[in-house]
């Protein structure tokens, strides 16, 4: 059933999705009372859900930043959930536990960041925010005399945190589950594009005293553009600082000779977060929390009981470094996909995706009553239409586009926000997405806007 969805899909001309309400109405039902045929259930599964599984693996999916989920990622997954290690610790899963530690190893090689660091393996970039963020919680207030693992936050002296404008909503997140407060930041002024401006940055860095956390940028969401690491992390560093960069997808322009230079200086930062499941290509529920002090990292995550038998001095206890003791082995299908790939494929596979995106960007700027909204640096781009209309009918036809183009099913794309208006969002993150498919999107975007000129 995987491989005939996987096939179908790749070769569909359009990938149309049931309904929430349709899909919950067919799922419904009593409680079964008594137990059933294995082979009759998950055939029943498969059924039910079909048409309401998002293609996401399509070729066309620009959705938001989402890897293809590559088959070799797939097959070392299913050998995963086979096998039901619980990568808790050495004794527990010595396979997965020595995986994750190779894995990783290739990761910071990948990536070119310090190989001293050490890495968590998480389910998305959204945890390995937090996970980053609370080794810097822990480092910024041990230097003021403070142990917040055993003391907690009542008392403690204040974090100042500096964060970006433009910054990710999950960095919100990150500072609200440890305590920091999503509302008591300082942001930082933009330039157009999401940038931090340095001199906002250096006079928000000298607007009180204590602890700093700065949170910098690698990849902006909707524009793809980078903090300027070179010019924020030397003030950080000089204010005893610590600075962790959200990059999610965009620090994989690191592994691309050709690209890196987008991320020039991110290696001066003191912690990272990025996704295995958008360009390493993983299934989903694979992230990294990397950091430069690993005793840091440790201080923050670790904990013990009698019945956990403690990792020796020459063996990586993968717990050590995330926030789950119980936790998916997710070192298998990474360690298979840096495999399949090597440091060659990845590089060719970022590259070819940026490629695709400044192909589609220009070709949709090329169609009449379309705005490409700002250059494509990275993989991500916006289009708008309506540009002769005020902002408010400029906003509803984008709208108006944006759901034509999803009901045509040939393509998907959403809707953002960006500078108080309404954009068409695409990001291109797949290793199934070709020039052709680039070529077919731009079609579909040109009939879905004609059609909405005609009061479709």
């Amino acid at each position: 059933m995987a491989e005939e969805f996987r096939r179908d899909i790749a070769e569909a001309e359009a990938t149309p999705t049931a309904g929430y309400p349709e899909l919950v109405r067919r799922f419904r039902g009593p409680v079964p009372e008594t137990g059933g045929d294995a082979e009759d259930i998950i055939r029943e599964l498969g059924e039910l859900a079909r048409d309401g599984i998002r293609g996401t693996t399509a070729p066309r999916f620009f959705g938001w930043v989402i890897g293809n989920s590559h088959p070799t990622g797939v097959a070392a997954d299913w050998l995963t959930s086979a096998w039901g290690q619980n990568a808790a610790n050495v004794q527990a899963a010595p396979a997965a536990s020595a995986v994750e530690a190779v894995a990783v190893e290739w990761l910071l090689d990948l990536l070119d960041l310090p190989r001293t660091a050490s890495v968590g393996v998480v389910t998305g970039a959204t945890v390995a925010n937090f996970v980053s963020l609370a080794a810097a919680r822990s480092a910024q207030l041990r230097k003021v005399g403070w142990n917040v693992e055993a003391d907690g936050l009542f008392g403690a002296p204040p974090i100042r945190v500096l964060i970006g404008a433009d910054a990710h909503t999950t960095v919100y997140a990150a500072l609200k589950f440890l305590g920091l407060g999503a509302r008591r930041v300082r942001e930082v002024a933009t330039d157009d594009l999401g940038r931090m401006l340095p001199g906002d940055f250096e006079k928000a860095l000298g607007e009180g005293e204590g602890p700093v956390i700065a949170i910098a940028q690698c990849g902006q969401i909707n524009t793809g553009v980078s903090d300027p690491f070179h010019e924020i992390a030397p003030m950080v560093r000089d204010a005893g600082g610590w600075m962790h960069v959200d990059g999610a997808f965009g620090l994989w322009s690191r592994s691309s000779p050709k690209l890196r230079h987008l991320a020039d200086g991110v290696e001066l930062a003191d912690s990272w977060a990025t996704d295995g499941h958008k360009w390493l290509q993983t299934p989903y529920d694979c992230g990294f929390a990397i950091v430069r002090d690993a005793e840091a990292h440790r201080r923050a995550m670790s904990f013990s009981a009698s019945y956990l038998p403690p990792a020796n001095e020459d063996e990586r206890d993968p717990s050590a470094y995330v926030m789950e003791l119980s936790r998916r082995a997710r070192g298998f299908a990474a360690w298979a996909m840096i495999r399949q790939l090597g440091r060659e494929g990845i590089a060719r596979m970022v590259e070819g995706n940026v490629a695709v995106a400044k192909a589609m960007a220009a070709g949709m700027a090329a169609i009449e009553g379309a705005e490409l909204v700002c250059p494509v640096e990275l993989n991500q781009f916006m289009v708008r239409f309506g540009g002769d209309c005020d902002v408010e009918e400029g906003d509803r036809l984008t709208l108006a586009t944006v759901q034509r183009l999803q009901e045509e099913s040939i393509a998907f794309a959403g809707p953002a926000l960006w500078r108080g208006q309404w954009v068409i969002r695409f990001s291109v993150s797949s290793c199934a997405t070709t020039m052709e498919d680039g070529v077919i999107t731009v079609e579909a975007v040109r009939s879905a806007w004609k059609a909405v000129q005609a009061g479709a």
